[in-house]
């Protein structure tokens, strides 16, 4: 009876109600993971950058960002930005806005932090040699530093990645369609609780799991291609 429940609302826990409603499911957790990891990437650049500048103007904003949302749970993060957004913009934001919204600032925290220690990685003499070659401080980090330092950075990317997709199912607190919330959906409209955490947890572990998996290919690929040169 269970699995039967499973497999008649499979469709439900793949897209929601889409497209007769609004998309949720195991879509929706996904749009928020890849919209969270795309602006946590440029601002966790940005801060990581910042923090990483000479100019202590520069780099204790960024210190102080990064320290103080490394800090508190995302689960708060979240409430703040769906409490407090009418205030800070005078009406409501839509729940997945607030929760993509958090979910950019809570992982550019930690994005900034890899990015420093991928910039530091690297050999000092790195950006000697750029600049002694004509390059100024910002064309020699992002011709010369960078593009080695995010290769580096390409297993940690991921597993933030990875995280951030779990992560997803916090959002379900404040009344997004994603994956868990549809699960509880069919919990208490047929009364089935394990076969729909089992599910839940299947799907979930097959994404996380294609995406490491696809991570190690690239890595090996890129590997090759160094040993090339």
């Amino acid at each position: 009876m269970g699995w039967q429940v499973v497999w008649n609302n499979f469709d439900y826990f793949l897209w929601g109600a889409w497209p007769e409603g609004p998309l949720g499911g195991l879509a929706m957790s996904i749009l928020l993971s890849i919209g969270g990891i795309f602006g946590a990437f440029w601002l966790g650049l940005a801060a990581g950058l910042m923090r990483l500048s000479k100019r202590p103007w520069i780099a204790w904003p960024a210190i102080v960002y990064i320290e103080v949302v490394r800090g508190i749970p995302l689960l708060l993060v979240i409430f703040w930005f769906y409490f407090l957004s009418p205030i800070l913009f005078g009406s409501p934001l839509p729940e997945a806005q607030s929760a993509l919204i958090s979910f950019i600032i809570f992982t550019s925290a930690y994005v900034a932090e890899i990015v420093r220690a991928g910039v530091l990685s690297l050999p000092k003499g790195q950006m000697e040699a750029a600049r002694g070659s004509g390059l100024s401080q910002v064309q020699a980090m992002s011709f010369v530093i960078l593009p080695q330092a995010l290769r580096n950075m390409i297993p940690s990317f991921v597993n933030q990645f990875v995280s951030l997709i779990k992560d997803t199912s916090l959002a379900a607190i404040i009344g997004v369609n994603e994956l868990l919330r549809t699960g509880e959906q069919v919990m208490n409209r047929d009364y089935v609780t394990t076969e729909i955490f089992v599910t839940i947890a299947v799907m979930y572990f097959i994404v996380c799991y294609a995406l490491t998996e696809a991570s190690r290919i690239l890595e090996r690929q890129m590997s090759r291609y160094q040993a090339r040169r």
